[in-house]
């Protein structure tokens, strides 16, 4: 079982690679599947992933190794995200509406890899990824 369960996660990891390297320079409308491989690399701080909700939404669940950045400050943040210019930063909200206008922020001001996670919050909930609350 664990075989069958370390194959998937590889399978999965490179497929998550292939589709990053292929959509990273590219407009707002590059995305990031709900998978364990995005834990990882954000828990290896190879990619930052930013939750644009509310603190008290952010509190009641979020995904692992997120921060919250709520997308009406988003701008106040820029200072901290400089050191991510050219890295991955995947950014999600509940249902999409906030992380676009987020990522728009983020692109003008010249941040190369902006992603959005698909599906957001009810997407990762409704695939059974884990969830961490405060």
């Amino acid at each position: 079982m664990k075989v069958v369960v370390a194959g998937f996660l590889v399978i999965a990891g490179i497929a998550l690679f292939v589709s990053l390297q292929c959509t990273a320079k590219a407009t707002s409308q590059a995305s990031v599947v709900a998978s364990p491989y995005l834990i990882e690399r954000v828990a290896n701080n190879d990619w930052l992933l930013i939750d644009v909700r509310s603190p008290q939404e952010f509190a009641e669940g979020h995904i692992p190794g997120a921060v919250n950045m709520p997308h009406e400050n988003i701008n106040e943040y820029v200072s901290e995200l400089e050191g991510h210019k050219d890295k991955p930063i995947i950014i999600y909200c509940r249902s999409g509406r906030r992380a676009k206008l987020a990522m728009k922020i983020l692109e003008e001001l010249d941040f190369s890899e902006v992603m959005h996670l698909e599906g957001d919050m009810l997407g990762w909930s409704a695939s059974g990824m884990s969830v961490d609350s405060m």
